[in-house]
């Protein structure tokens, strides 16, 4: 009896490690979890600051993915080319590394330090500017940047129209003004050949008209005046012819 009893309790004993191993081999695999990417924000970028850069700086805090850093303004470019500078710069990045958990480390201990570990280095009175982003996903950088792609085009597009309303406006303008000035030198003509007058008022129709009165009563007086004349000397002939 003794025997079968100590047999049975050998095989419980072995059933309860085979469970007890069969729960450790459950658990180990429920702590595996899936490694998630994270993104880093960089606020600041100096100039000359390229992506190599960031790419060597920052590898050696854990495995960096994708680098992407945002160019300066087409305007701004140009300004510099114009005044002999044709050095590209950036105004902000992201940085992807493959662990988020490193991420956050990395975004809460760099944050303020300087760029350069080495005095000598380009970037050693920079400081770094970062920032972990929670939740955000490459995918959503590449929409963002599509999205700002669109507005830029499409105010593009509304500049373009407005001059070529105000192009348009300035030459119907000009061919506006050149029809009139020919329509006005065309009226001076048909005033000339024709020998247009401005109607008398009544006040000088009848100052025209007295004057013309007194003009021939004048004349009448001259008449008389001279038939008187001429009637005395025609009298003195006939009297001295008598005498």
């Amino acid at each position: 009896m003794c025997e079968v009893i100590d047999s049975k309790d050998g095989e419980v004993a072995e059933n309860k490690e085979e469970e007890v191993d069969a729960e450790l081999d459950l658990s180990d695999q429920g702590v595996t979890k899936k490694v998630l990417p994270g993104i880093i924000y960089l606020g600041h970028i100096p100039p000359r600051f390229r992506p190599r850069h960031v790419r060597n700086l920052l590898s050696g805090y854990g495995e960096v993915g994708r680098i992407f850093l945002q160019p300066e303004e087409q305007f701004i470019r140009k300004k510099k080319k114009k005044a002999g500078s044709n050095a590209k710069n950036f105004t902000e990045g992201w940085v992807e590394f493959q662990d988020k958990r490193v991420a956050k480390l990395v975004a809460a201990s760099l944050h303020n330090t300087p760029m350069g570990v080495r005095k000598r280095s380009r970037f050693h009175h920079d400081l770094w500017n970062m920032k972990y982003l929670h939740r955000f996903r490459w995918t959503h950088l590449s929409e963002r940047l599509a999205y700002e792609r669109q507005v830029r085009q499409q105010r593009m597009r509304a500049e373009v129209s407005q001059a070529k309303r105000e192009t348009n406006f300035y030459l119907q303008n000009v061919e506006k003004s050149k029809h009139f000035s020919k329509k006005d030198s065309q009226g001076e003509q048909e005033a000339k050949s024709w020998g247009f007058t401005q109607r008398r008022t009544e006040e000088e129709i009848q100052t025209s008209k007295g004057s013309r009165r007194f003009k021939q009563q004048l004349a009448r007086a001259a008449e008389i005046q001279e038939k008187s004349q001429s009637n005395r000397s025609l009298l003195a002939k006939i009297f001295n012819a008598r005498q």
